[in-house]
């Protein structure tokens, strides 16, 4: 499994093609084979990219927990589905992101791939820079999510 680390800012060329980094392609799985399945993000005004072996175990993940035969659950696949694209890397280790997926998320030519653990999100530039703003609300959810649970060590240690 690929566990994405760090945030590049890229430009695409007029055709949507954007180089991907090197240091992503340095720690991608050899299971994903270089192929990718890329979407809207559900949350945010952003594509995420998921390397092949990890958009496997998304998949798996949500078979588990649907009914086919469950007309809400059939309506979370179309919507997840939903302009889903399979991607490759050319011989030049670019990715050609689709024009339609780049216009639902408002993204142009200067771009930020940003790994998030099994997968990258591709965000405009505007945008994302914007993220940074409020540290202290990162540091408020941080606490909210990891800091009011206290950590045992001693049961870590059995």
């Amino acid at each position: 499994m690929t566990t994405f680390i760090g945030d590049f800012p890229c430009k695409m060329d007029d055709k949507g093609r954007v180089l991907f980094p090197s240091a992503f392609a340095k720690q991608l799985s050899e299971a994903a084979d270089k192929r990718f399945v890329i979407k809207k993000d559900i949350f945010e005004p952003c594509l995420v990219l998921y390397p092949m072996d990890e958009w496997k175990s998304q998949i798996e993940i949500i078979r588990s927990k649907l009914n086919p035969y469950n007309r809400e659950h059939n309506q979370f696949i179309r919507g997840f589905f939903k302009g889903t694209a399979e991607l490759t890397l050319d011989s030049n280790n670019r990715i050609l992101l689709p024009k339609r997926l780049l216009e639902k998320a408002e993204i142009d030519k200067d771009i930020y791939m940003a790994g998030q653990d099994g997968k990258i999100e591709i965000w405009a530039k505007e945008k994302y820079e914007k993220l940074d703003e409020d540290e202290e609300q990162f540091a408020q959810l941080a606490q909210k999510i990891l800091g009011d649970t206290p950590l045992d060590i001693a049961d870590n240690n059995e």
